[in-house]
Protein backbone atom coordinates (compact mmCIF):
# COMPACT_ATOMS: atom_id res chain seq x y z
CA UNK A 1 0.00 0.00 0.00
CA UNK A 2 1.06 3.26 -1.09
CA UNK A 3 1.34 6.28 1.97
CA UNK A 4 -1.36 8.82 0.13
CA UNK A 5 -3.73 5.39 -0.38
CA UNK A 6 -3.41 4.58 3.27
CA UNK A 7 -4.15 8.67 3.93
CA UNK A 8 -7.51 8.25 1.50
CA UNK A 9 -8.17 5.01 3.35
CA UNK A 10 -7.99 6.66 7.22
CA UNK A 11 -9.70 9.79 6.04
CA UNK A 12 -12.99 7.88 4.58
CA UNK A 13 -13.14 5.61 7.14
CA UNK A 14 -12.46 7.68 10.16
CA UNK A 15 -15.14 10.44 8.65
CA UNK A 16 -17.67 7.76 7.94
CA UNK A 17 -17.84 6.65 11.37
CA UNK A 18 -18.01 10.22 12.63
CA UNK A 19 -21.15 10.82 10.44
CA UNK A 20 -22.53 7.32 11.20
CA UNK A 21 -22.02 7.97 15.10
CA UNK A 22 -23.81 11.62 14.39
CA UNK A 23 -26.62 10.03 12.25
CA UNK A 24 -27.46 7.89 15.39
CA UNK A 25 -27.10 10.50 17.97
CA UNK A 26 -29.51 12.62 16.23
CA UNK A 27 -31.64 9.67 15.59
CA UNK A 28 -31.78 9.02 19.23
CA UNK A 29 -32.52 12.62 20.17
CA UNK A 30 -35.38 12.91 17.78
CA UNK A 31 -36.87 9.50 18.38
CA UNK A 32 -36.63 10.70 22.46
CA UNK A 33 -38.16 13.84 22.24
CA UNK A 34 -41.42 12.68 19.62
CA UNK A 35 -42.21 10.41 22.38
CA UNK A 36 -41.43 13.12 25.60
CA UNK A 37 -45.49 14.02 25.99
CA UNK A 38 -46.15 9.86 26.45
CA UNK A 39 -45.18 7.28 29.30
CA UNK A 40 -45.08 3.88 27.65
CA UNK A 41 -48.00 1.84 28.31
CA UNK A 42 -45.78 -0.33 30.03
CA UNK A 43 -44.12 2.15 33.10
CA UNK A 44 -47.55 4.29 32.95
CA UNK A 45 -48.57 2.87 36.63
CA UNK A 46 -44.95 3.20 37.99
CA UNK A 47 -43.67 6.34 36.21
CA UNK A 48 -45.55 9.64 36.07
CA UNK A 49 -45.08 11.82 33.23
CA UNK A 50 -42.69 14.53 34.88
CA UNK A 51 -40.27 12.08 35.01
CA UNK A 52 -40.50 10.54 31.53
CA UNK A 53 -40.28 14.17 30.31
CA UNK A 54 -36.82 14.63 32.45
CA UNK A 55 -35.30 11.57 31.11
CA UNK A 56 -36.14 12.48 27.78
CA UNK A 57 -35.08 16.13 28.37
CA UNK A 58 -31.60 14.66 29.80
CA UNK A 59 -31.06 12.04 27.07
CA UNK A 60 -31.02 15.04 24.69
CA UNK A 61 -28.70 17.05 26.43
CA UNK A 62 -26.33 14.07 26.63
CA UNK A 63 -26.64 13.60 22.76
CA UNK A 64 -25.76 17.24 22.35
CA UNK A 65 -22.83 17.45 24.28
CA UNK A 66 -21.86 14.25 22.44
CA UNK A 67 -21.79 15.78 19.34
CA UNK A 68 -19.71 18.79 20.17
CA UNK A 69 -17.38 15.83 21.60
CA UNK A 70 -17.58 13.91 18.08
CA UNK A 71 -17.06 16.99 16.27
CA UNK A 72 -13.78 17.62 18.40
CA UNK A 73 -12.14 14.51 18.79
CA UNK A 74 -12.36 14.34 15.17
CA UNK A 75 -10.39 17.43 14.26
CA UNK A 76 -8.35 16.45 17.42
CA UNK A 77 -6.84 13.14 15.78
CA UNK A 78 -6.84 14.44 12.06
CA UNK A 79 -4.69 17.50 13.60
CA UNK A 80 -2.62 15.19 15.21
CA UNK A 81 -2.10 12.41 12.21
CA UNK A 82 -2.86 14.48 8.80
CA UNK A 83 -2.05 18.14 10.39
CA UNK A 84 1.56 17.11 11.71
CA UNK A 85 0.36 17.59 15.65
CA UNK A 86 2.09 14.38 16.39
CA UNK A 87 5.20 15.35 14.61
CA UNK A 88 5.68 18.80 16.13
CA UNK A 89 5.67 17.15 19.50
CA UNK A 90 7.99 14.61 18.31
CA UNK A 91 10.11 17.09 16.81
CA UNK A 92 9.92 19.76 20.26
CA UNK A 93 10.93 16.47 22.51
CA UNK A 94 14.01 16.29 20.46
CA UNK A 95 15.70 19.26 21.81
CA UNK A 96 15.61 17.44 25.31
CA UNK A 97 15.78 13.55 23.83
CA UNK A 98 17.53 11.82 21.28
CA UNK A 99 14.97 10.38 18.54
CA UNK A 100 14.59 6.78 19.64
CA UNK A 101 15.42 6.63 23.02
CA UNK A 102 13.35 5.69 25.82
CA UNK A 103 13.41 8.71 27.26
CA UNK A 104 11.98 10.39 24.11
CA UNK A 105 9.07 7.89 23.43
CA UNK A 106 8.22 8.13 26.89
CA UNK A 107 7.87 11.96 26.83
CA UNK A 108 5.59 11.58 23.08
CA UNK A 109 3.25 9.33 24.32
CA UNK A 110 2.83 11.41 27.80
CA UNK A 111 2.40 14.48 25.66
CA UNK A 112 -0.23 12.71 24.02
CA UNK A 113 -1.87 11.23 26.82
CA UNK A 114 -1.74 14.97 28.71
CA UNK A 115 -3.06 16.33 25.27
CA UNK A 116 -6.46 13.70 24.91
CA UNK A 117 -7.02 14.63 29.08
CA UNK A 118 -7.09 18.39 27.92
CA UNK A 119 -9.24 17.82 25.17
CA UNK A 120 -11.75 16.17 27.35
CA UNK A 121 -11.27 18.19 30.28
CA UNK A 122 -14.07 20.68 28.71
CA UNK A 123 -16.63 18.17 28.10
CA UNK A 124 -16.16 16.47 31.60
CA UNK A 125 -16.55 19.85 33.71
CA UNK A 126 -19.44 20.57 31.24
CA UNK A 127 -21.36 16.94 31.82
CA UNK A 128 -20.79 16.83 35.56
CA UNK A 129 -21.08 20.73 36.44
CA UNK A 130 -23.63 21.52 33.67
CA UNK A 131 -25.24 18.52 32.77
CA UNK A 132 -25.27 16.52 35.98
CA UNK A 133 -26.17 19.23 37.70
CA UNK A 134 -29.03 20.66 35.83
CA UNK A 135 -31.21 17.30 36.33
CA UNK A 136 -30.07 17.12 39.86
CA UNK A 137 -27.66 13.99 40.15
CA UNK A 138 -24.47 16.33 40.73
CA UNK A 139 -23.28 16.51 43.80
CA UNK A 140 -19.47 16.69 42.80
CA UNK A 141 -17.59 20.03 44.46
CA UNK A 142 -15.24 21.87 42.31
CA UNK A 143 -12.48 20.86 45.48
CA UNK A 144 -13.42 17.17 44.92
CA UNK A 145 -13.11 17.38 41.72
CA UNK A 146 -9.55 19.08 41.69
CA UNK A 147 -8.56 16.11 44.31
CA UNK A 148 -9.82 13.35 42.16
CA UNK A 149 -7.68 14.82 39.03
CA UNK A 150 -4.63 15.36 41.10
CA UNK A 151 -4.94 11.82 42.61
CA UNK A 152 -5.44 10.15 38.75
CA UNK A 153 -2.12 12.14 38.08
CA UNK A 154 -0.12 10.55 40.37
CA UNK A 155 -1.36 7.52 39.57
CA UNK A 156 -1.07 7.80 36.05
CA UNK A 157 2.79 8.81 37.20
CA UNK A 158 3.52 6.30 39.37
CA UNK A 159 1.97 3.32 37.62
CA UNK A 160 1.27 4.75 33.95
CA UNK A 161 4.91 5.71 33.58
CA UNK A 162 6.60 2.87 34.65
CA UNK A 163 4.37 0.60 32.65
CA UNK A 164 4.94 2.29 29.37
CA UNK A 165 8.29 2.53 30.20
CA UNK A 166 8.23 -1.23 30.05
CA UNK A 167 5.85 -1.61 27.14
CA UNK A 168 8.89 0.53 25.14
CA UNK A 169 11.58 -1.14 26.29
CA UNK A 170 9.92 -4.42 25.64
CA UNK A 171 8.98 -3.54 21.94
CA UNK A 172 12.71 -2.11 21.10
CA UNK A 173 14.48 -5.34 23.17
CA UNK A 174 12.62 -8.72 21.86
CA UNK A 175 12.64 -8.46 18.30
CA UNK A 176 10.29 -9.28 15.70
CA UNK A 177 7.82 -10.99 18.46
CA UNK A 178 8.06 -8.47 20.54
CA UNK A 179 4.14 -8.17 20.35
CA UNK A 180 4.01 -11.77 22.24
CA UNK A 181 6.06 -10.41 25.12
CA UNK A 182 4.37 -6.86 25.46
CA UNK A 183 0.80 -8.42 25.01
CA UNK A 184 2.02 -11.58 28.26
CA UNK A 185 2.92 -8.28 30.25
CA UNK A 186 -0.19 -6.12 29.33
CA UNK A 187 -2.35 -9.35 30.06
CA UNK A 188 -0.46 -9.84 33.25
CA UNK A 189 -0.92 -6.03 34.18
CA UNK A 190 -4.55 -6.35 33.45
CA UNK A 191 -4.90 -9.38 35.90
CA UNK A 192 -3.20 -8.03 38.87
CA UNK A 193 -5.00 -4.66 38.21
CA UNK A 194 -8.03 -7.08 38.78
CA UNK A 195 -6.73 -8.43 42.42
CA UNK A 196 -5.35 -4.91 43.24
CA UNK A 197 -8.24 -2.11 42.54
CA UNK A 198 -10.65 -3.36 45.54
CA UNK A 199 -8.37 -3.22 48.64
CA UNK A 200 -5.78 -0.40 47.19
CA UNK A 201 -6.80 1.72 44.20
CA UNK A 202 -10.76 2.11 44.44
CA UNK A 203 -10.49 3.19 48.49
CA UNK A 204 -8.03 6.02 46.97
CA UNK A 205 -11.21 7.81 45.73
CA UNK A 206 -14.11 6.59 47.47
CA UNK A 207 -15.00 5.58 51.58
CA UNK A 208 -16.05 1.58 51.42
CA UNK A 209 -17.58 0.65 54.59
CA UNK A 210 -18.67 -2.85 55.67
CA UNK A 211 -22.86 -3.49 55.60
CA UNK A 212 -24.38 -2.08 58.50
CA UNK A 213 -28.24 -2.73 58.27
CA UNK A 214 -28.37 -6.41 59.50
CA UNK A 215 -30.86 -7.48 58.43
CA UNK A 216 -30.31 -6.72 54.80
CA UNK A 217 -27.18 -8.47 55.50
CA UNK A 218 -28.58 -11.63 56.55
CA UNK A 219 -30.92 -11.62 53.04
CA UNK A 220 -27.83 -11.15 50.95
CA UNK A 221 -25.55 -13.92 53.17
CA UNK A 222 -28.06 -16.31 52.32
CA UNK A 223 -28.73 -15.23 48.64
CA UNK A 224 -24.79 -15.86 48.34
CA UNK A 225 -25.17 -18.90 49.98
CA UNK A 226 -27.56 -20.20 47.90
CA UNK A 227 -25.85 -19.34 44.65
CA UNK A 228 -22.11 -20.49 45.66
CA UNK A 229 -20.37 -17.28 45.32
CA UNK A 230 -17.76 -16.28 47.73
CA UNK A 231 -16.63 -12.92 48.63
CA UNK A 232 -13.98 -11.00 50.95
CA UNK A 233 -17.29 -8.73 52.16
CA UNK A 234 -19.93 -6.38 51.99
CA UNK A 235 -18.80 -2.76 51.49
CA UNK A 236 -21.33 0.18 51.12
CA UNK A 237 -19.40 2.71 48.70
CA UNK A 238 -20.47 6.82 49.31
CA UNK A 239 -21.30 6.85 45.91
CA UNK A 240 -23.69 9.74 47.48
CA UNK A 241 -20.27 12.05 47.90
CA UNK A 242 -20.07 12.76 43.80
CA UNK A 243 -23.68 11.53 41.85
CA UNK A 244 -27.01 10.44 42.82
CA UNK A 245 -27.30 7.67 40.38
CA UNK A 246 -26.99 4.15 42.23
CA UNK A 247 -25.62 1.00 41.34
CA UNK A 248 -23.91 -2.48 42.79
CA UNK A 249 -21.86 -4.62 41.65
CA UNK A 250 -18.89 -6.86 42.27
CA UNK A 251 -15.34 -6.52 41.77
CA UNK A 252 -11.95 -8.12 42.04
CA UNK A 253 -11.04 -11.42 40.77
CA UNK A 254 -10.27 -14.75 42.50
CA UNK A 255 -10.23 -14.44 45.85
CA UNK A 256 -10.12 -10.84 46.35
CA UNK A 257 -13.98 -10.31 44.94
CA UNK A 258 -16.21 -7.57 47.20
CA UNK A 259 -19.49 -6.89 46.34
CA UNK A 260 -20.12 -3.22 47.02
CA UNK A 261 -23.66 -1.11 47.13
CA UNK A 262 -23.38 2.51 46.10
CA UNK A 263 -25.31 4.16 49.43
CA UNK A 264 -27.90 6.08 46.53
CA UNK A 265 -29.29 2.38 46.19
CA UNK A 266 -29.93 1.88 49.44
CA UNK A 267 -31.78 4.53 50.07
CA UNK A 268 -33.85 3.91 47.20
CA UNK A 269 -34.88 0.73 47.13
CA UNK A 270 -36.25 -2.02 49.36
CA UNK A 271 -34.16 -4.73 50.85
CA UNK A 272 -36.13 -7.57 48.47
CA UNK A 273 -35.18 -5.01 45.43
CA UNK A 274 -31.60 -4.57 46.75
CA UNK A 275 -31.33 -8.52 46.96
CA UNK A 276 -33.08 -8.72 43.41
CA UNK A 277 -30.14 -6.42 41.84
CA UNK A 278 -27.62 -8.23 43.49
CA UNK A 279 -28.88 -11.54 42.45
CA UNK A 280 -28.58 -10.04 38.51
CA UNK A 281 -25.20 -9.44 39.51
CA UNK A 282 -23.88 -12.78 40.46
CA UNK A 283 -25.81 -13.46 37.45
CA UNK A 284 -22.72 -12.34 35.72
CA UNK A 285 -20.23 -14.40 38.36
CA UNK A 286 -22.16 -17.38 37.83
CA UNK A 287 -22.40 -17.21 33.71
CA UNK A 288 -18.81 -16.44 34.19
CA UNK A 289 -19.24 -13.51 32.17
CA UNK A 290 -16.08 -11.61 33.59
CA UNK A 291 -14.27 -14.29 32.32
CA UNK A 292 -15.50 -14.26 29.01
CA UNK A 293 -14.71 -11.08 28.99
CA UNK A 294 -10.88 -11.20 30.14
CA UNK A 295 -10.67 -14.12 27.23
CA UNK A 296 -11.67 -11.61 24.69
CA UNK A 297 -9.95 -8.76 25.91
CA UNK A 298 -7.10 -11.37 25.93
CA UNK A 299 -7.59 -11.98 22.32
CA UNK A 300 -8.35 -9.01 21.06
CA UNK A 301 -5.47 -7.28 22.44
CA UNK A 302 -3.21 -10.00 21.17
CA UNK A 303 -4.82 -9.55 17.34
CA UNK A 304 -4.35 -5.88 17.89
CA UNK A 305 -1.03 -6.14 18.65
CA UNK A 306 0.20 -8.45 16.23
CA UNK A 307 -1.33 -6.11 13.80
CA UNK A 308 0.81 -3.86 15.30
CA UNK A 309 3.76 -5.59 14.75
CA UNK A 310 3.23 -5.87 11.45
CA UNK A 311 2.58 -1.97 10.35
CA UNK A 312 5.34 -0.86 12.74
CA UNK A 313 7.54 -2.15 9.67
CA UNK A 314 5.71 0.02 6.96
CA UNK A 315 6.90 3.21 5.85
CA UNK A 316 3.61 4.11 4.41
CA UNK A 317 1.61 3.58 7.71
CA UNK A 318 4.08 6.79 9.16
CA UNK A 319 3.52 8.66 6.09
CA UNK A 320 0.19 7.74 5.78
CA UNK A 321 -0.49 9.53 9.09
CA UNK A 322 1.51 12.55 8.57
CA UNK A 323 4.55 11.42 10.35
CA UNK A 324 8.09 12.09 8.40
CA UNK A 325 10.22 9.31 10.91
CA UNK A 326 9.40 6.09 12.36
CA UNK A 327 9.79 4.12 15.65
CA UNK A 328 8.37 2.10 18.47
CA UNK A 329 6.76 5.58 20.13
CA UNK A 330 5.36 6.51 17.21
CA UNK A 331 4.07 3.60 15.69
CA UNK A 332 1.92 3.01 19.47
CA UNK A 333 0.89 6.62 19.28
CA UNK A 334 -0.44 6.12 15.48
CA UNK A 335 -2.00 3.58 16.31
CA UNK A 336 -4.21 4.44 19.61
CA UNK A 337 -5.27 7.45 17.15
CA UNK A 338 -6.46 5.69 14.51
CA UNK A 339 -7.66 1.98 15.28
CA UNK A 340 -10.82 3.35 17.11
CA UNK A 341 -11.75 4.92 13.44
CA UNK A 342 -11.19 0.82 12.36
CA UNK A 343 -12.88 -0.88 15.11
CA UNK A 344 -16.09 1.08 15.38
CA UNK A 345 -18.40 -1.38 13.37
CA UNK A 346 -17.78 -3.62 15.48
CA UNK A 347 -19.59 -1.61 18.40
CA UNK A 348 -22.96 -3.74 17.43
CA UNK A 349 -21.69 -6.93 17.81
CA UNK A 350 -20.04 -5.96 20.97
CA UNK A 351 -23.41 -4.20 22.38
CA UNK A 352 -25.28 -7.19 21.00
CA UNK A 353 -22.81 -9.87 22.92
CA UNK A 354 -23.15 -7.18 26.17
CA UNK A 355 -26.97 -7.28 26.25
CA UNK A 356 -27.27 -11.09 25.85
CA UNK A 357 -25.13 -10.92 29.21
CA UNK A 358 -27.55 -9.04 30.57
CA UNK A 359 -30.77 -11.05 29.76
CA UNK A 360 -29.08 -14.01 30.77
CA UNK A 361 -28.30 -12.48 34.25
CA UNK A 362 -32.25 -11.08 34.67
CA UNK A 363 -33.23 -14.92 34.15
CA UNK A 364 -30.55 -16.30 36.70
CA UNK A 365 -32.14 -13.34 39.01
CA UNK A 366 -35.48 -14.36 38.48
CA UNK A 367 -34.90 -18.09 39.77
CA UNK A 368 -32.52 -16.91 42.40
CA UNK A 369 -35.36 -14.14 43.24
CA UNK A 370 -38.34 -12.61 42.43
CA UNK A 371 -38.68 -11.25 39.02
CA UNK A 372 -41.07 -8.78 40.29
CA UNK A 373 -38.83 -7.65 42.85
CA UNK A 374 -36.42 -6.64 40.03
CA UNK A 375 -38.64 -5.40 37.81
CA UNK A 376 -39.63 -3.43 40.71
CA UNK A 377 -36.11 -2.42 41.08
CA UNK A 378 -35.50 -1.50 37.73
CA UNK A 379 -38.31 0.62 37.00
CA UNK A 380 -36.93 2.91 40.19
CA UNK A 381 -33.38 2.96 38.58
CA UNK A 382 -35.22 3.93 35.23
CA UNK A 383 -36.93 6.74 37.29
CA UNK A 384 -34.34 8.17 39.71
CA UNK A 385 -31.48 8.07 36.92
CA UNK A 386 -33.49 9.73 33.97
CA UNK A 387 -32.85 7.16 31.83
CA UNK A 388 -34.77 7.08 28.58
CA UNK A 389 -37.78 4.41 28.35
CA UNK A 390 -37.82 5.23 24.27
CA UNK A 391 -34.43 4.63 23.08
CA UNK A 392 -33.77 4.85 19.16
CA UNK A 393 -33.61 0.95 17.94
CA UNK A 394 -30.89 1.02 15.41
CA UNK A 395 -29.15 3.71 18.18
CA UNK A 396 -29.51 1.03 20.76
CA UNK A 397 -28.15 -1.74 18.46
CA UNK A 398 -24.86 0.32 18.28
CA UNK A 399 -24.46 1.74 21.66
CA UNK A 400 -26.44 0.52 24.33
CA UNK A 401 -25.04 -2.65 26.70
CA UNK A 402 -27.77 -3.26 28.33
CA UNK A 403 -31.13 -4.37 27.07
CA UNK A 404 -33.97 -1.40 26.22
CA UNK A 405 -36.39 -1.29 29.22
CA UNK A 406 -39.57 -1.98 28.04
CA UNK A 407 -37.78 -5.26 26.39
CA UNK A 408 -36.17 -6.00 29.57
CA UNK A 409 -39.27 -5.34 32.04
CA UNK A 410 -41.34 -7.35 29.25
CA UNK A 411 -38.64 -10.37 29.25
CA UNK A 412 -39.00 -10.47 33.21
CA UNK A 413 -42.53 -9.99 33.63
CA UNK A 414 -43.03 -13.53 31.56
CA UNK A 415 -40.82 -15.17 34.34
CA UNK A 416 -43.12 -14.13 37.09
Amino acid sequence: MTASAFSLLFVLVLLAGALLKAVLMLRQMRHVRARRDAVPAAFADSINLSSHQKAADYTGARMRLGLAELAVSLLFVLGLTLGGGLQAVSDAWQAYFAPGTLAHGIALLATLGVLSWLIDLPFALTRIFGIEKRFGFNRMTPALFAADTAREILLAVVLGLPILAAVLWLMGAMGERWWLWVWAFWFGVNLLALLIWPTFIAPLFNKFTPLADEALRARVEGLLERCGFRSRGLYVMDGSRRSAHGNAYFTGFGAAKRIVFFDTLLDKLAPQEVEAVLAHELGHFHHRHVLKRIAVMGGGSLAVLALLGMLIEQPWFYAGLGVSGTGTAMALALFSLVLPAFTFPFAPLMSYWSRAHEFEADRYAARQTRAGDLVSALVKLYRDNAATLTPDPLYSRFFDSHPPAAIRVARLQSQT
